[in-house]
């Protein structure tokens, strides 16, 4: 009790209502640690009568925010940012070393004509790179070739080695976008593709995430993301040192390196930075393609839907085995695969997208409060507490997205169904919540879709997917039982059987024609 007493900090009476943890003092640190993502949630789904709480934490606050309309408030506050959290993020999670660190602390919040420091360039960098345009254009060309790569092969292995083979959806997935990834970004010579074993270094260093953040003593609590993490780091500090970087790398991982050197960084240490930058283009793409073909492959009618529509937008010309025999070669050409961010081709497509990012993401948005300051002229927020915008509230709100919110209902996000008040549809604008939002609004999210929908476009174009046993393949739930750094995982594993499209061999011939607005 004394203990208690003398760390909490001083409250106000304007401050959001307390949720009070069932074992004092650490109870709500306890429930984060045992029950991931899953105890925010549940907790803020509770708490639906007030959009904002106070979850009591040793020596601080934790603000959860459940509302939409008050999250846009909290994006909008230059009290709150997400800066000074970034440098001891990083540096646990990629074990960054003090002179680093201190680099990247430096002018986190720099105004219109302040100095800026590393983070806000590297920043200013990506969103330039990433935003509708050419460079764009570039950068999802060369992504959705380099899948296409690896696709090729498996079609070659399904045309003269077996008719069909089982795979675990999730690793099938995982080793293309992986190998895929590793080779747009830093070019043939990348440490991925040179030794094998450092993608199932990078994917247990993935899965431990969570513990590194937590950093007690990573070597011995999370000894398999440590491991991998620091083999990557040697590769790729091996691969910088060489200079292959110079001419295999993309322009924007080029001018990535080059920033980070212009302030200073240790070669050694620019290869931890890239460790994430490579983590941000792999993760989040591999589970969410899995998620979308899993769902459409698991749903016949989804299905053929799905394909009927991409077939209606591109040119197609089929032909048996025997035609190829003869040495004509069937294609599919993709004339337009994805569009910008205004549209989409394949409306039922696109609403699988947004439906498995809403589903997958239980993720929190964070913002550090520097200045004690009234939230909405309401809520009172101390100094130096975190806010929590909570993106699994908002994401399984009914009041938001109906009853049947639980439930895969890609319906939901079809234009013909969203006719709702403005109030609502700017409700559900905020709420939806799988990229963040505000000025840390993911700038990777043109990228990343283009290169998802190309990937589950060519996929279920040229393959079929069936159960090993029953009618259908089973849909597992999302495991949120871990830190929801990303989109989540299933609780188990989906082992199908990959084959060729019916009678038909198919070579997808693909002219990807990324509009830019």
């Amino acid at each position: 009790m004394a203990l208690w007493t003398y760390l909490r900090p001083a409250s106000s009476s304007q401050e959001p209502p307390k949720v009070t943890p069932a074992v004092p003092y650490v109870g709500h640190l306890l429930g984060m640690l045992f029950y991931g993502g899953r105890y925010l949630k549940q907790l803020g789904l509770r708490q639906k009568h007030t959009p904002i709480f106070t979850l009591p934490m040793p020596g601080s606050r934790m603000y959860v925010v459940t509302d939409p309309l008050l999250a846009a408030t909290v994006q909008r506050s230059k009290a709150l940012s997400f800066s000074p959290i970034i440098p001891e993020v990083t540096k646990r999670v990629l074990g960054l070393d003090k002179a680093t660190v201190a680099i990247a602390q430096m002018h986190l919040d720099p105004g219109p004509w302040q100095t800026r420091g590393f983070l806000a360039d590297i920043q200013d960098l990506v969103a330039k790179r990433m935003k509708p345009g050419e460079d764009l254009n570039i950068l999802s060309r060369n992504a959705v070739f380099a899948l296409k790569l690896h696709l090729d092969k498996e079609q070659a292995y399904l045309t003269q080695q077996q008719p069909c083979k089982e795979v675990d959806l999730l690793e099938w997935v995982r080793h293309i976008v992986t190998l895929a990834t590793a080779s747009h970004f830093y070019g043939n010579r990348n440490p991925v593709s040179q030794d094998p074993e450092l993608e199932r270094a990078f994917w247990d260093f993935d899965h431990g995430v969570g513990m590194l953040l937590v950093n007690i003593w990573p070597s011995i609590t999370a000894p398999k993301a440590y491991q991998g993490r620091e083999r990557l780091v040697a590769a790729l500090a091996n691969y910088l040192e060489e200079g292959y970087w110079k001419e295999g790398a993309s322009p924007l991982v080029q001018e990535r390196i080059k920033t980070a050197l212009f302030h200073g960084w240790k070669l050694r240490e620019v290869a931890r930075s890239e460790l994430s930058f490579l983590f941000a283009g792999i993760v989040n793409v591999t589970t969410t393609t899995f998620w979308i073909l899993l769902q459409i492959y698991a749903d016949a009618d989804l299905l053929c839907r799905v394909r009927a529509e991409i077939e209606g937008v591109m040119t197609l010309k089929w032909c048996d085995r025997e035609t190829i025999k003869t040495g004509r070669k069937s294609s599919i050409s993709a004339v337009e695969v994805a569009r910008s961010s205004s549209g989409f081709e394949c409306p039922t497509l696109s609403a699988v997208y947004q439906e498995c990012l809403r589903l997958g993401s239980d993720n929190n948005s964070i913002r550090v409060v520097k200045e004690d300051t009234l939230l909405a002229d309401k809520w009172f927020l101390t100094k130096g507490s975190i806010v929590q915008i909570a993106g699994g509230v908002m994401h399984a709100d009914s009041s938001l997205w109906g009853d049947n919110v639980a439930g895969f209902h890609p319906e939901r996000f079809l234009q013909s169904n969203n006719a709702t008040s403005n109030e609502k549809s700017t409700a559900k604008q905020n709420g939806f919540r799988a990229f963040g939002g505000g000025k840390t609004l993911c700038p990777g999210r043109y990228f990343a879709m283009n290169q998802i929908q190309a990937f589950a476009i060519m996929v279920l174009l040229q393959f079929d997917l069936k159960p090993l046993s029953g009618d259908r393949i089973r849909v597992p739930k999302k495991n949120d039982r871990v830190l929801p750094v990303h989109i989540l995982e299933p609780e188990e594993p989906v082992r199908a059987r990959l084959q060729l499209r019916s009678a038909w061999d198919i070579t997808l011939d693909v002219r990807v024609v990324f509009g830019g607005e």
